[in-house]
Parts: C-alpha cells; sequence; structure tokens
C-alpha cells in the first residue's frame, strides 16, 4: 500500500532537496507547499511559471485503473518535460518521453489572461458552466482543456499537478504513459482561439476505447491493490461537479462503480485508438464497464440539466449544481465539495433592456430591478412604480404556503422614471373628480370592463357595476374596447395623475416650508457639527423651490432654545430665547417662518454668524426633544419639512436620554439575551410626539453628525413616524463628511418629492392588505399618512388570501397617493398592476422576482431584530431560504441524488443573497 508524504517532505530521487533554502524561507518550507495546499483543497490549478517543479501524488491513492495504448515508438527518445526533476526512485521507470521539437509551456499561451474570465464568449449563452464550441481549440492542447484560466501557482506544470502518495521502490508500477491520458502529454504548440474550459471536455459521437493505461513492469505483476475509480474530470482538477449548461459528460451518477481487477496484472491489449475529440487527445479512456455517453444533442444550447435526470418539464426551469464526483470508496481527497465555477453568481450587463409591461393582453414579467431598463407603458404600471414579488398570484393561501414564498407588493409611487421614458400623463375632470367605483372607491384604470355599449362599467377590484358618466360614454369597438380607450391615459396607462378637486381638500394646500434647527452645543462646535450644517444650507437656499410658497426658517439650541426673527424689516436677524425646556413654547407667532424672498440677505448673514456667535460656548448639554417641540408649534398652522443637525446625546428637556451603551455591553459579557433592546425606543416621550408631527403633517428629518454614542434607536422614531429619514455620521470628521453632509442635504431637499400624503392600496377580491412596512404614521387600518413622501421612499404591503381565486383570471392591484407638490397643486397618483392567477406551484417559481423577494425578507427581518434577539432572526432568515428551495426540489424538480442542490431558475441566486444578509454587520454584531 502506497504511503502518504506530507506536504514539504522529500521525495525519493527529488533534486529540489539538495537545493538549499533561502534564507527568508521558514525552515519547514518547501517549493511545492502551495501547490499541494491547493491540491489538497481540491481547486482548478493553472500550470506553473516555475522551473523545477515536480508533480504531486494523486489525491486518490492510485493511479487510475484506466487500460490505455502503448506509448508510441514516435516518442522514445527525446526529453522529459512532464517528468519529475533528478533521477526517478528505485524501482520506477521513466515516463515516455516527448518529441525533439515540442518543448514544454511553463506559462498560458500568449492570448490566454491568467485571471477569470469576465464573461462568456459571445457564441455562448448559458452563463454558467460553458464550454469552448468544438474546433476553437487545436488538437494539441491535449489535457490542457481543463486548464482554468487563472493567475499561475507555483508547482503547477501545464497539464496540472497530479498528486499521488508516495509508494514504496518496488511496489511502484511503471507508467507506459502520462496518468489520465490516451497519449502522451504533449503541451499546446500554439495559443487557443478560445477561451479554454473549467468543465469536463465534450466527447465525440460513440464510447471510447482503449487498452490497459498501465503496463505491467518487465517483472511479474504486482500486487493488486484495491483502487477506487477516478474522478470524472481532467488532470488539473481535483473531483468537482459535470457541467450544467453544456453537453452533458460521461460521469453519470447512474454509473456502475468501477472495478479494481486486474488493474496492474492484465496484459497490454491491442486497441483500436479512441476516435478524435474536438478538444485534442482525450485527458481518459472509456473503462470497459463504464457506459458510453450520449452523443451531443444539435442546434441551440439546451436548458440546464442534470446527467442522469430526465429532462425538465417544459413549463419548468432549475440551475442544478452537482457536488463533486467523487469515488465510491474511500478518498483521500476529503469530503467532495461544490464546484466554485458552477456556483451562481450575479452578472452585470451594460445593455439596456426595453420593457412592455403588457403584451398581447398578457402582463410580462418585469426585468430584473437591478438592470437598467427603459420601460413601456401599455396598461401595467412601471415596475418602477409598483413591483410583486410572484408575477403570477396563487389561486389558495395553501399553494402559497406550500412554496414558501411572500406575497407582497414593493410600491414606490414617486420612483424616477429613466430618461427615455414617457412622463406621467396627468389628467384633469375638473370639478367632478376622476370616475371611481362607487362601491371600493377604486379609480378608472385600463382593466375596467365597459359594458351595455359603454354607458356602465364593471369595477376590476371588486366586480361592482356603475353607470358611466353621460359625458364620460363613448361607443365600443368590435373588440369591446372603448373606441378612444388609446386617447385617453387613464384608459390605457397603468400610471396616471389626476388633479384633485375641492372634496379631497380639507384645507388649501400647503406652502413648501423648510425649518432648519442647528445644535450649537460645545462638542457640535468642537467636531465641525456645526460649522458644516450652517455651511451645507448656505449653500442649499439657492435650490429650494422659487416663488411666493416657498417658507423657511431656522433655529438653534443647547440648553436653551434660540429662534431668529429673519423679518426685511429688520437690519440684522434678532435672536430670541426660549429658556424653559420642559414646557416649551413659540416666541412669536410670525416672522420666525418667512417666505424666502423676503429673508434670504438675513438668513444667508446669520448661517456665516452662528459658528462664530457660539464658538466660546461652554454648555455640553443639548435639549434636542425640546428644540424639536418647539419647531413644530412654529410650524404647527402650516405643516412641512423640519431638518434638524444634531451631533451629541439629548441630554436635558423634553426626551432627555442617557447613555444605554455600558449597560448594553454588560449584558453582552455576562450572557444576558437583552442586549437587543439596545435598538428599541427609550421611552415612549419622542413617539407620542412624532403622531401629534405626523398629524399635523410636519415631516422630520435627522442629521447625526456625531463622534459618540447617541442612542440612535430613540431618535430614529421621529423620522420614522413622520415619513422622513435618518443621515448618519460616525465618527464624523470635519475633513471628509462635510461634503458628503451637502450633498444628502441637497438631495434631500431638490429630489422629487411631496408634502401633505395619504396612501392606499386596494386589491381584487379573495387578496387583502395585510400590513404596510416603512416609515410612515398609521391612524386608520385602511390608510397610511405620509407628512413627506419623496421618489426614495418605498413601502412594502404583505398581501393574504380571503377566499379562493380562479385560475386564468387577473388579480388586480391599485395605489393611490393623494399628495401636494411643492408648487402647492394637489394630485392623486393611481399606479395599477393586473398579474394572472395560477393554481400550478411550479408557475409560482417560475414568476418568481428575486429582488422583491430578498427586499421582503430584508424588511421583514429589520422589522424584528429591534425585538428578538439576533440569533433567533438569523436562524429564521436561513429557514426562509431553505424552505423555499426545499419545496421546490419536493414539488416541482424531477428525481435527483440527493447530493445535488437544485435551485429554481429565478431564485438561484436567493442562497448567495441570503449568506450575504447573515454576514452584514447588522446580524454579526453582538457575535464581534
Amino acid at each position: 500500500m502506497s504511503a502518504f508524504v506530507p506536504p514539504g517532505v522529500p521525495r525519493p530521487g527529488n533534486a529540489n532537496q539538495a537545493r538549499p533554502q533561502p534564507q527568508h524561507q521558514p525552515p519547514n518550507y518547501g517549493p511545492n507547499a502551495i501547490a499541494e495546499s491547493m491540491q489538497n483543497m481540491i481547486l482548478n490549478r493553472p500550470p506553473s511559471t516555475l522551473p523545477g517543479s515536480a508533480p504531486r501524488p494523486s489525491p486518490f491513492g492510485q493511479p487510475p485503473p484506466f487500460p490505455s495504448p502503448s506509448p508510441s515508438p514516435a516518442y522514445s527518445g527525446g526529453s522529459q518535460p512532464m517528468s519529475r526533476p533528478g533521477p526517478p526512485p528505485p524501482g520506477v521507470l521513466a515516463r515516455p518521453t516527448m518529441p525533439p521539437s515540442t518543448a514544454a509551456q511553463a506559462t498560458f499561451p500568449p492570448n490566454v489572461a491568467p485571471g477569470r474570465p469576465t464573461a462568456p464568449p459571445a457564441s455562448h449563452a448559458p452563463p454558467f458552466g460553458y464550454r469552448p464550441p468544438a474546433g476553437s481549440l487545436p488538437s494539441s492542447v491535449g489535457v490542457q482543456t481543463g486548464v482554468s484560466p487563472r493567475a499561475p501557482i507555483s508547482g503547477a506544470f501545464p497539464g496540472g499537478p497530479v498528486t499521488t502518495p508516495a509508494a514504496p521502490p518496488a511496489a511502484r508500477p511503471a507508467f507506459a504513459s502520462a496518468p489520465f491520458a490516451t497519449g502522451p502529454m504533449v503541451p499546446p504548440t500554439g495559443p487557443p482561439s478560445a477561451s479554454v474550459n473549467n468543465g469536463p471536455p465534450t466527447f465525440a459521437h460513440g464510447g471510447l476505447a482503449g487498452g490497459p493505461r498501465f503496463a505491467p513492469p518487465g517483472g511479474p505483476a504486482p500486487q493488486q491493490l484495491p483502487v477506487a475509480p477516478p474522478p470524472t474530470d481532467q488532470v488539473p482538477r481535483g473531483p468537482s461537479m459535470h457541467s450544467l449548461m453544456a453537453s452533458p459528460s460521461v460521469s453519470s451518477p447512474l454509473a456502475p462503480p468501477m472495478q479494481s481487477s486486474s488493474t496492474f496484472s492484465r496484459a497490454p491489449q491491442a486497441m483500436p485508438p479512441p476516435p478524435p475529440s474536438p478538444f485534442g487527445a482525450q485527458p481518459w479512456s472509456m473503462h470497459s464497464e463504464q457506459m458510453p455517453p450520449p452523443p451531443p444533442v444539435p442546434g441551440p444550447p439546451q436548458p440546464p440539466r442534470v446527467f442522469g435526470m430526465p429532462p425538465p418539464l417544459s413549463n419548468q426551469s432549475m440551475t442544478a449544481i452537482s457536488p463533486a464526483m467523487a469515488s465510491t470508496g474511500p478518498s483521500l481527497g476529503g469530503p467532495s465539495k461544490i464546484d466554485p465555477n458552477q456556483i451562481p453568481r450575479p452578472i452585470p450587463s451594460s445593455t439596456v433592456t426595453l420593457h412592455e409591461t403588457r403584451q398581447g393582453n398578457q402582463a410580462n414579467q418585469p426585468p430584473p430591478a437591478t438592470s437598467d431598463y427603459i420601460v413601456r407603458d401599455t396598461g401595467n404600471c412601471s415596475p418602477r412604480f409598483m413591483r410583486c414579488t410572484i408575477n403570477q398570484i396563487p389561486c389558495t393561501a395553501d399553494l402559497l404556503t406550500t412554496s414558501g414564498m411572500q406575497l407582497a407588493l414593493l410600491v414606490q409611487p414617486l420612483a424616477l422614471p429613466h430618461p427615455s421614458e414617457e412622463p406621467i400623463q396627468v389628467v384633469d375632470f375638473g370639478e367632478s373628480g376622476p370616475i371611481r367605483c362607487s362601491r371600493c372607491k377604486g379609480y378608472i384604470n385600463p382593466f375596467m370592463k365597459f359594458i351595455d355599449q359603454g354607458r356602465r362599467f364593471t369595477c376590476n377590484l371588486c366586480g361592482f357595476t356603475d353607470e358611466t358618466p353621460r359625458d364620460y360614454i363613448c361607443n365600443l369597438g368590435p373588440d369591446g374596447r372603448r373606441r378612444d380607450a388609446d386617447e385617453r391615459p387613464e384608459l390605457c396607462r397603468g400610471t396616471v395623475e389626476f388633479v384633485a378637486s375641492k372634496e379631497y381638500m380639507i384645507r388649501e394646500p400647503m406652502p413648501a416650508v423648510y425649518f432648519f434647527l442647528i445644535d450649537v452645543s460645545m462638542n457640535a462646535l468642537q467636531t465641525g457639527g456645526t460649522a458644516a450644517a450652517c455651511s451645507a444650507i448656505n449653500q442649499v437656499i439657492s435650490d429650494l423651490p422659487e416663488g411666493p410658497r416657498t417658507m423657511v426658517g431656522i433655529a438653534t439650541f443647547d440648553s436653551t432654545i434660540h429662534f431668529y426673527n429673519l423679518k426685511r424689516a429688520l437690519q440684522q436677524p434678532l435672536m430670541l430665547i426660549v429658556p424653559d425646556i420642559q414646557d416649551v413654547y413659540t416666541p412669536l407667532q410670525s416672522d420666525v417662518i418667512v417666505q424666502l424672498s423676503e429673508c434670504r440677505q438675513h438668513l444667508e448673514l446669520l448661517l456665516e454668524s452662528i459658528p462664530s456667535m457660539f464658538q466660546n460656548n461652554k454648555i455640553a448639554e443639548s435639549a434636542f426633544g425640546a428644540a424639536v417641540k418647539a419647531a413644530f408649534l412654529a410650524m404647527k398652522s402650516t405643516g412641512g419639512k423640519l431638518l434638524v443637525f444634531q451631533s451629541v446625546l439629548p441630554s436635558v428637556g423634553i426626551g432627555a436620554l442617557s447613555a444605554r451603551e455600558a449597560e448594553g455591553r454588560t449584558n453582552i459579557t455576562s450572557g444576558e439575551k437583552e442586549a437587543h433592546k439596545l435598538l428599541q425606543p427609550a421611552d415612549k416621550t419622542l413617539k407620542t410626539m412624532a403622531i401629534e408631527f405626523a398629524e399635523y403633517q410636519v415631516c422630520v428629518d435627522v442629521f447625526l453628525t456625531t463622534q459618540s454614542y447617541i442612542d440612535i434607536a430613540s431618535i430614529s422614531v421621529v423620522p420614522r413616524t413622520t415619513g422622513g429619514q435618518v443621515y448618519y455620521y460616525h465618527p464624523f470628521s470635519a475633513l471628509s463628511d462635510p461634503a458628503k453632509l451637502y450633498n444628502d442635504l441637497r438631495w434631500n431637499i431638490t429630489r422629487p418629492q411631496g408634502f401633505e400624503a395619504v396612501m392606499r392600496v386596494r386589491c381584487s377580491q379573495g387578496i387583502q392588505v395585510q400590513e404596510y412596512h416603512g416609515n410612515f404614521c398609521k391612524r386608520i387600518p385602511t390608510d397610511i399618512d405620509l407628512p413627506g413622501i419623496d421618489c426614495d421612499k418605498t413601502v412594502m404591503v404583505t398581501l393574504k388570501h380571503d377566499d379562493k381565486l380562479q385560475d386564468g383570471s387577473e388579480c388586480a392591484f391599485q395605489c393611490a397617493l393623494l399628495y401636494t407638490t411643492v408648487y402647492g397643486q394637489r394630485r392623486i397618483r393611481v399606479t395599477t398592476l393586473s398579474l394572472p392567477c395560477t393554481s400550478m406551484l411550479t408557475n409560482l417559481f417560475r414568476a418568481a422576482d428575486l429582488d422583491a423577494q430578498f427586499t421582503c425578507l430584508l424588511k421583514q427581518a429589520a422589522s424584528e431584530i429591534p425585538s428578538s434577539p439576533l440569533s433567533q432572526v438569523r436562524e429564521q432568515a436561513t429557514n426562509l431560504c431553505i424552505n423555499i428551495l426545499l419545496s421546490y426540489r419536493k414539488f416541482c424538480a424531477t428525481v435527483s441524488s440527493s447530493g445535488q442542490l437544485i435551485l429554481p431558475e429565478a431564485l438561484k441566486l436567493l442562497p448567495l443573497y441570503t449568506l450575504g444578509k447573515l454576514l452584514s454587520p447588522v446580524y454579526i454584531w453582538e457575535l464581534v
């Protein structure tokens, strides 16, 4: 039995052991250590650039028991480029030599890049497991077809090292030819014409024939040793799976196990040479007991298929990742691995996709959210505005539960369109307002059906039939559509904006009010937070909306609150101090918030002087809660945006907080499971204030420029409830962060946005809204209040079944957003999406939206982190991914071996995304 030689131990007859080691290397360093480590990891290894390296012992214990023809007499002399340096060990015959005209290459050909290719060749559609087309490589490539185009690793030859545990000299068999080859190893004499394949080769039609591969030495046959079947892959690779996206390989899991009988004792047999391969010399010959491979399938590339399995159904697509095809006997190469080259990964694309939302009266599946696409609205809304996690709605709740997936909508009503897309059409119905269903109050949309010559219409949401207003009646065409449908945006577009009539207004549309609140405590001044805030505000004043309806105000605070009178009649701004921080008030009912056109000079002068006014301030306390409440009282009559710049932990006044960080660390070190409570608000004071702010349409954005603990879990309650946002700069740097603060503030003010918004999502019968997730205030079950809404805000709406849907019908979803523009116009943005219903589980997986599904899982996990231990949240995130994949394997995939990872094509990146989520800081902070 051959003995294993550990890495770094000198081998008999190895010339390397006589060479002195460099002084900078450790004593146990060996020139082959890196190659051995890579072989033990079962990785593909490119050829080496270091001379004098030697092949390694095979990881499978013995050379493979494949028969091979006798060496060619033409190669009886010459150099031995693939032989071990130095004299061979005793009892071992020399390897066959190469032709004198052929020199071994130590590196890749000139046109083969050493790094990983960034994309498959243009002629190959499958993104994973692709092969070069037949004839693209010269016949001289030989066994180099398995070389991966990666950076060279020391100690590797062009054909890849073959590591074999050392055997006693007397028991070592002589090689009649290079292992795993039908002929001598001949390096390529010219550069290949295509990328070198990482997967197993494609065989020509018919089986592979060959005689015994290892000729016995001149003496009697050595003792037969149990040898496991060889790996079904090329020489330079450890055991790996076969390709999934190209022609099948011979490594069928259904093939009978290889027998070890007569491996070294059988005499050479005269066998005809194997047929030529499109990849040159074959890396191995077909064993007499091995099944011949099927012929390659002509025509376009076939869909992914697991070899040895029946082909997938016509309505089913999958990605199967096989484990390494290891031998049936014990292997010295370690446990089987998944080939990293076959693992699905995101492939960026620079092409722009043109997407039509509906075609042929059917909804088209939207492109990935991460891709670049241009939408043509042909009935359904753009996926930028509304995207469903499953683009075919399950007919029953049981079917949805079986799939393990989430049914939800991601609604971004003010999302930015692509510059090449058509703008959203604005429709004005006058004083009567837009046409609506009298039962469910759904808005007119392309899926409402007109009947009785257009005199009545049926609601696609609730099924109720209404009378068409007299001035809106139009005759129907032969197809049942109104003849003017293509001329009316509300009847042919999935997204449209209606001008709101008086009945949608409780008061006059509010003006665009911006109130700036700046922390001037000692810490804020020393760290540069105050100066950065004043500078950023001063620069964005010119970006505020122009017109008489734009109003501004400003205040500063430390342990007291300082308002400023910006009236034009004053020579300079007048400071008004509010010392009471327990029962705050506004010093003036007017002149605190004034029109921008009247106070621009005073405001710019004040912003330039604030850092110098408070430069000697020694007050370290901060009355954040009291200052926010006082600013709200000044904005109460109008509403608007309150932008707060905070640098230290609020320590006095309303909503004062204490440092909980030390307490949380103590809980962690003592083994208590209460550390997650640091992510919950300290009390309900700020929450109560925030609900009052939302009632009066005041949206709060907080900019935290801090260098210490600030209890963001408590402070963030205010912007989360009022539809605002938190900007966190920690640790704040006066050198690098002011530019980022300015960019964030400028985008906050200039992006498309609206005020005093109310949003509701309506669904067809059989589906209802379960819950809303996002930054808003919810006072009634059906609507959410958004004091501020902008193009970056997304609301997740989870759905549930309340009745069975009919297979083949369509289920509609409609989002209505009533808001006020920055120019004082009251609008209703209506977004409609209609999707087919299905009762087949395979259709659900085929129509799943990976980006929407994963975003849904992220939002649900984020909502659970403050109230649940992180270990439980991590386990739940893992189980959600496992349940989806298990459901697909159990109910949709064809029969496969237990070692194969079967993934639905639409969700093949879900495991990768889930692992990335589990490695994010929010999931591992308590483990650090």
